[in-house]
C-alpha cells in the first residue's frame, strides 16, 4: 500500500558527500557496470521468477538465491530458521552493519503458471516485478562490487526475505530484527520508479471475524437469527465510519463468506477486515471503534428476533504490522534522495507497507527504495517489467549503500 507523494529538500553538506562518492573511480565503474550488466539482470529476474514462491513456500527459490549467493563470495551464505537467505558482505567495521533486502515469496498460490513471456521486448510473468525485480537488484549489486573492488565501510547483509506478501506478515523481517541486535541501517528493493522512497511505514492490523448460529431451515425455522444477517449488519455500520483526513487512515472488509445453502438460515459465516494508518494511535482508535460495531451488529440481529446471546462472534487476529514515521532530514532519506536526484529523478517521499515497516517501528534508520524499470498490474496474473533503463534503479540503490562509507571514503550518511 503507498499514499501520497511529497518532495524533499536535499541539504547542501548532503550534495557535497554525494558529489565525492561518486567521483571516485571504483563508484563510476560499478555504476557503469550496472547499466552493462542490465540484460543480464533482466535474464536472472526471468530465472528466478520461473521458481515458484508462494506464500509460506519460499524454499525452492531460497535454494537458489542462497547459492547465487555463495558463487558472489559472500560469507556465511546460508538459510536462517525462518526461511530467510543470508549473506555476508565484510566491510572495514564488522557493526553495526547494513542490510539490502528483497523478498522471496510472492501473492501467487502454489500451481500458478510463472512461466515468463516476452513480447515487443516485455516481460509478462506473474511476480516478474514484485520481487523479482528487488531479488534481481541485490544479485547486480553483488556483481557491481565484487567487479570492481569496492569494500564498504560497515559490513553489509544481503538478506532475501520471507512472509513480506499478504498474510505473510513480514514475518522474515520481524524474524532477522528478532534475532540480530548488529543491524544499524535497512535498505529494502521493491519494482517502481526510482523516485519513489519509502521513508513512513503504514501499520496494519486484520481480523477474520466469525459469526455463529444455530441455523435452520428458511420457512420452518424462520425467526432464528441468521449468522450471515449478522455480519450484513456489520459490514453496513463499518462501511458507514468517517475517518479524518489526517493522519492518512483507512479500513476495508476484502472478503466474505459462509452460509449453507439459499433455503438455510446461516449458521455460520466469516469477513476479513484490514485496517491501516501511518499513525499508531489513529490505527489502535479505529480497531476499537470497528470490533465495537461487530460486536453491536451481533447483539441486533438478536434483539430483531428476540434471542438473546443466539448469535456469537469471535475475533482472529491474522496480522499486524507496526506504523512508524521518518523525518525528510533524516540522514538515510537524504542520503536516498540525493542518489536518485544525482541520477536525474525528483524524488518524491511516499507511505506505504513493505519490509522497512519493522525496522522503521524499531526506530533504526531504514528505506524502501525502487529497483527500476517499468512495471504494473503487480498482484496480478497479467504482471509486467519493462526492463529498458532499468538499471537506474540499481544504480540509485548501490550509491545509497555506498553512502554508508566506503574504503578511504569514510562519511556516512545511513547510520
Amino acid at each position: 500500500m503507498s499514499q501520497s507523494n511529497h518532495e524533499i529538500v536535499i541539504s547542501d553538506e548532503t550534495n557535497q558527500l554525494i558529489a565525492k562518492l561518486t567521483a571516485l573511480t571504483e563508484v563510476r565503474e560499478a555504476i557503469a557496470f550496472l547499466k552493462a550488466d542490465n540484460g543480464n539482470t533482466a535474464a536472472e529476474q526471468i530465472t528466478l521468477t520461473e521458481i515458484p514462491a508462494p506464500p509460506f513456500k519460499e524454499d525452492k527459490r531460497a535454494l537458489w538465491i542462497a547459492e547465487r549467493f555463495r558463487e558472489l563470495g559472500l560469507l556465511e551464505a546460508g538459510t536462517d530458521d525462518e526461511g530467510n537467505v543470508i549473506g555476508l558482505l565484510e566491510g572495514i567495521q564488522s557493526d553495526p552493519k547494513i542490510v539490502i533486502a528483497a523478498h522471496l515469496d510472492t501473492v501467487f498460490p502454489e500451481g500458478t503458471d510463472t512461466q515468463a513471456k516476452i513480447q515487443d521486448g516485455i516481460i509478462y510473468a506473474p511476480g516478474i516485478s514484485d520481487d523479482g525485480r528487488g531479488l534481481g537488484v541485490l544479485l547486480s549489486i553483488l556483481r557491481s562490487i565484487r567487479e570492481t573492488g569496492i569494500k564498504p565501510l560497515h559490513s553489509v547483509l544481503f538478506v532475501a526475505d520471507v512472509g513480506e506478501e499478504g498474510l505473510g506478515d513480514l514475518r522474515g523481517i520481524r524474524a532477522l530484527f528478532h534475532e540480530r541486535s548488529d543491524i544499524g541501517g535497512f535498505i529494502s528493493v521493491e519494482p517502481g520508479d526510482p523516485a519513489g522512497l519509502v521513508c513512513t511505514a503504514v501499520g496494519s492490523h486484520r481480523y477474520r471475524i466469525r459469526f455463529r448460529g444455530p441455523g435452520g431451515h428458511s420457512f420452518f425455522a424462520f425467526g432464528t437469527p441468521s449468522a450471515v444477517h449478522a455480519l450484513g449488519r456489520a459490514v453496513f455500520h463499518i462501511s458507514d465510519i468517517h475517518i479524518p483526513d489526517n493522519p492518512a487512515t483507512t479500513f476495508t472488509v476484502g472478503t466474505v463468506n459462509g452460509g449453507t445453502s439459499i433455503n438455510s438460515i446461516a449458521e455460520d459465516a466469516c469477513m476479513s477486515l484490514d485496517m491501516r494508518s501511518v499513525s499508531t494511535d489513529a490505527l489502535i482508535t479505529l480497531e476499537k471503534q470497528i470490533l465495537d460495531l461487530v460486536r453491536k451488529a451481533a447483539e441486533e440481529e438478536n434483539k430483531r428476533w428476540n434471542a438473546k446471546g443466539t448469535i456469537s462472534v469471535s475475533f482472529e487476529k491474522v496480522g499486524e504490522r507496526p506504523a512508524g514515521f521518518q523525518t525528510p532530514d533524516r540522514p538515510i532519506v537524504q542520503a536516498a534522495a540525493a542518489a536518485v536526484s544525482f541520477l536525474g529523478f525528483s524524488p518524491r517521499l511516499r507511505a506505504s507497507s513493505t519490509d522497512a515497516n519493522i525496522p522503521i517501528s524499531l526506530g533504526i534508520p531504514a528505506i524502501t527504495m525502487s529497483g527500476g524499470g517499468i512495471s504494473g498490474k503487480e498482484h496480478t496474473l497479467e504482471e509486467f517489467f519493462n526492463p529498458e533503463k532499468s538499471f537506474l534503479g540499481a544504480q540509485a540503490v548501490l550509491i545509497t549503500l555506498l553512502l554508508s562509507g566506503m574504503n578511504g571514503y569514510t562519511d556516512s550518511l545511513i547510520l
